[in-house]
């Protein structure tokens, strides 16, 4: 059973920065590729960025492109999410999942474990 932790959430301007981080438990977290997804009140679960399972491979959404950066460090289990340039609209809660496969995808259908989340809310 793989278990995942979301942590570095909270209230920032609109402008700024915070990082996300998920631990993850178990020793396989290095054999996966590992996700970011969000999700807003009343809509559905959206793709934000994933990466392979050795960190040379990483893809980012359409709206998070040139402001987030996903990265990992398998000696620690963990899998960052930097965010910069936030924005009211990317207020959500944002989960991280361990991915199916060595280079993940896009769909949550593609992830197998899902963290509880944490909340990241933007202000104006």
């Amino acid at each position: 059973q793989v278990q995942l932790a979301e942590s570095g959430g909270g209230l920032v301007q609109a402008g700024g920065s915070l990082r996300l981080s998920c631990a993850a438990s178990g020793r396989t977290f290095s054999k996966y590729a590992m996700g970011w997804f969000r999700q807003a009140p009343g809509k559905e679960r959206e793709f934000v960025a994933r990466i392979s399972w050795i960190g040379h491979s990483t893809y980012l959404g359409d709206s998070v492109k040139g402001r987030f950066t996903i990265s990992r460090d398998n000696a620690k289990n963990t899998v960052y999410l930097q965010m910069n340039s936030l924005k009211p609209e990317d207020t959500a809660v944002y989960y991280c999942a361990r991915g199916a496969s060595k280079y993940g995808g896009t769909s949550v259908d593609e992830y197998d474990y899902w963290g509880q989340g944490t909340q990241v809310t933007v202000s104006s």
